[in-house]
């Protein structure tokens, strides 16, 4: 009996020190990391937590004598706030609009550019550089280069065949921006895209093209399952970036006519800068981090998802 208690002890002290020892090796393995996850939540997460404060208080800067607490107050007027719904609106509708059509023209501009031709690389570097030009840069070109109603150059193609000059910024706000941010992300979906072309293997459309499939047959039923993973990635990047897009809405329309081409960034700099509101200001960027972290959670499921899938 004695000698099964020491058997029992033996054991239990054995799986005491491998599982001290195998906490020790993750430790070793994470030290590296601590500095750099250190670093990261100093300046993301505590500034977040500030943020969550100020939300939760009535501050206006031009009233300093009323900053005082007021809970959940500054949530509920923002939900019943129209302006912050068409924002809201206005969100959706340019990063879904932006990222999809951006992945459409990606896809043909790839498939494009995947066949051998004779200044090929040229091409592609050409096809490359929007995405190279900085955001501030390139919403200017297309405000005034491009769009504007007396020298742009659209206006000038459409005179040639008899149509009036359009002042598109103001008449088309949302259009316009979104014209913008297509042109300037189709390059990075079609970069992705044009990865994963070259990366399929050869022999399953050799294969397909023995087997009489057609191009149409072999494009839906070969390549663009291959395609799957990159198309993802590509519309998550692209959402996560889109959705915080600042500098075209600034530069091309200031949020207008009033507010009509507003997103949440640019509403939120407005009650921030300009109407001097902390506490609004604060619960509207608390909720668009929530809503981007549901959103990126999600995408990123069906990402990981889709990388487990077997080959």
């Amino acid at each position: 009996m004695a000698t099964l208690v020491e058997r029992h002890n033996v054991k239990q002290h054995k799986l005491r020190t491998a599982a001290q020892q195998s906490r020790a090796d993750g430790w070793r393995r994470r030290a590296p990391l601590l500095p750099a996850v250190i670093f990261t939540i100093v300046v993301t997460q505590i500034p977040f937590l500030v943020t969550i404060w100020y939300s939760l208080r009535s501050w206006n800067l031009l009233r300093p004598e009323g900053n005082i607490f007021v809970g959940l107050e500054n949530y509920v007027n923002l939900f019943t706030d129209s302006t912050f719904r068409t924002a809201a609106l206005n969100s959706v509708i340019i990063t879904v609009g932006c990222v999809m059509a951006a992945m459409v023209l990606g896809i043909v501009f790839a498939l494009l550019l995947d066949r051998k031709f004779r200044g090929q690389g040229f091409i592609r570097t050409l096809m490359i550089t929007p995405f190279l030009i900085m955001p501030v840069a390139g919403a200017m070109l297309w405000a005034v280069s491009m769009l504007d109603p007396t020298y742009g150059l659209v206006n000038w193609l459409i005179g040639l065949v008899g149509i009036d000059a359009i002042a598109w910024t103001s008449t088309f706000p949302v259009i316009s921006i979104l014209i913008a941010l297509v042109w300037q992300w189709t390059p990075f979906m079609m970069l992705l895209v044009l990865a994963g072309l070259q990366a399929q293997p050869k022999d399953v459309l050799e294969a397909a093209q023995m087997d009489g499939a057609s191009w149409w047959q072999t494009f839906s039923s070969v390549t663009l399952p291959q395609l799957r993973r990159y198309i993802e990635l590509g519309l998550l990047l692209g959402a996560i970036y889109v959705v915080n897009t600042f500098d075209h809405i600034y530069l091309m329309t200031a949020g207008g006519p009033g507010t009509s081409s507003a997103n949440l960034p640019f509403y939120i700099y407005q009650r921030a800068f300009l109407g001097f509101d902390i506490g609004q200001a604060a619960s509207m960027g608390v909720v668009v981090v929530i809503g981007t972290i549901i959103v990126a959670v999600f995408a990123l499921r069906l990402l990981f998802r889709s990388f487990d899938i077997k080959d």
